[in-house]
């Protein structure tokens, strides 16, 4: 038994050498009869001495092509595999390398929703619980902070009671609007060490405040998420996006069948897709139940609510 190691120089080299799902690593352990680890920039390959050194070969390959060492394959499939003529595609999948794991899109709708939040400068995303939606939009946050491409992150969300009352709470103004943030807290910890975190918070490099704290302000150079937009009342969701200042981006999350907001007052991020349909710059990416990737009982239960809403119209 034998072990190869082969360091990357970057998460951004690990995904696209990993290939989508991981599909070349899977097609590495079936044809060369090896035991593949990836963990953040370090692939271990273990087996016999022929095995591993054909895996091994076979992942330089790939490697020097991605480096632009070798120059692109004339097969836009990608380079040969080391067997036959079979090839094993490598591709830069819509995928990000985040606290030493890999996150991606699961669904095609979420491939999209990916694809449009790194192409245009606002995206709203729209689709019932489970769907990924903010989720998805930290991880691509995350990734245009780490390579710089924005110099802070701006979380946001309406205080709106979903039908409770915190009132009554004690504590400072902060302890009572932090369980409103909380969700926001729980999608960055996931993606993030808590000590970064703390140190990014300490520097203002990220920001979690209500949607109330951004009136008056203009949010220059950051990626700025809006989080349970449905709950934004007309007047709130304006507000929101007439502050994006130069180079920034946005997305702007919600479920527009929970909204929480009094019976009189219209929820914003319906509004917003009438008046915002033909603005450049603007998409709108609509996930459904079948996007769900939380416990397969969550897809079911937003099923039957669907049905039950269906029977009432």
């Amino acid at each position: 038994m034998v072990e190869k190691i082969i360091n990357l120089r970057s998460d951004d080299e690990a995904i696209k050498l990993y290939g989508s799902l991981d599909e070349n690593l899977r097609f590495a352990e079936k044809h060369f009869d090896v035991q593949i680890a990836a963990r953040e920039r370090k692939l271990r390959i273990r087996g016999d001495h022929r095995g591993v050194r054909q895996a091994t070969d076979f992942f330089l390959e790939h490697l020097a092509v991605i480096r632009g060492e070798l120059g692109e394959p004339r097969d836009p499939a990608g380079p040969k595999a080391l067997l036959g003529e079979e090839r094993v595609p490598v591709k830069p999948a819509l995928e990000f390398f985040h606290k030493g794991k890999v996150i991606r899109a699961r669904t095609k709708n979420q491939e999209r929703y990916i694809a449009a939040a790194q192409k245009y400068d606002v995206v709203f995303s729209i689709g019932p619980a489970g769907t990924g939606k903010t989720y998805l939009a930290m991880a691509v946050a995350v990734d245009y902070l780490k390579k710089r491409r924005v110099s802070r992150i701006i979380l946001t969300r309406p205080a709106v009671e979903a039908g409770e009352s915190l009132g009554f709470l004690p504590g400072d103004m902060y302890a009572k609007i932090n369980p409103y943030l909380r969700p926001l807290y729980d999608a960055l910890y996931d993606m993030m060490d808590a000590e970064e975190v703390a140190r990014y918070v300490d520097r203002g490099v990220i920001e979690i405040a209500p949607l109330a704290f951004m009136r008056g302000r203009t949010l220059n150079d950051s990626f700025v998420i809006l989080d349970e937009g449905q709950n934004t009342t007309h007047w709130q969701m304006k507000m929101f996006l007439t502050r994006l200042g130069f180079s920034s981006r946005a997305i702007i999350t919600g479920d527009i069948t929970q909204v929480d907001l009094p019976e009189k007052k219209r929820s914003g991020l319906i509004e917003v897709q009438a008046i915002l349909k033909r603005v450049k710059g603007v998409k709108f990416c609509y996930l459904t139940r079948r996007d769900v990737v939380r416990h397969k009982v969550v897809q079911d239960i937003v099923r039957a609510y669907e049905k039950h809403s269906e029977s009432k119209e």
